[in-house]
């Protein structure tokens, strides 16, 4: 892909394009930047496992083709939402983000805690001596 016919909110620059694996370009991925090690398992760990699965017999050999191709078109399909959801959160005025920020902001520390001595079990209060233990041995 050339610098031209891109949109403005890829996520990858022009220039870093062409060290991106040879998967990512084929597929051209605009969104989802997966490395090498994860376009290794997209791609030879599917046809791996579709080899094991046919080996084992438990499906066909047309298997080694498709299902390389399926967890490419799933791929691509969650590039495809990703860019949905990239142009949708463009729309949403400054003002909304601001308000769901505030909504979504973490409040860890700042909720009030009343102290009350009978609801926390385990904690000694008071330092009086406990009363011995009943027993319940009707022969005593």
């Amino acid at each position: 892909m050339t610098g031209a016919n891109r949109p403005a909110w890829a996520t990858i620059p022009v220039d870093e394009e062409r060290y991106r694996p040879l998967y990512a370009r084929l597929l051209g991925l605009r969104f989802v930047n997966p490395g090498g090690v994860l376009c290794f398992l997209f791609f030879e760990g599917a046809i791996a496992l579709a080899v094991l699965l046919a080996l084992a017999e438990l499906v066909s050999w047309w298997a080694v083709l498709v299902l390389p191709a399926v967890v490419a078109a799933m791929v691509k399909l969650n590039d495809m939402v990703a860019a949905i959801v990239v142009r949708s959160a463009a729309l949403v005025p400054e003002q909304e983000r601001d308000r769901f920020r505030r909504q979504m902001e973490p409040v860890v520390g700042r909720a009030r805690v009343e102290w009350v001595s009978h609801s926390v079990p385990g904690v000694v209060i008071t330092a009086d001596p406990l009363p011995p233990p009943r027993r319940t041995n009707p022969s005593d």
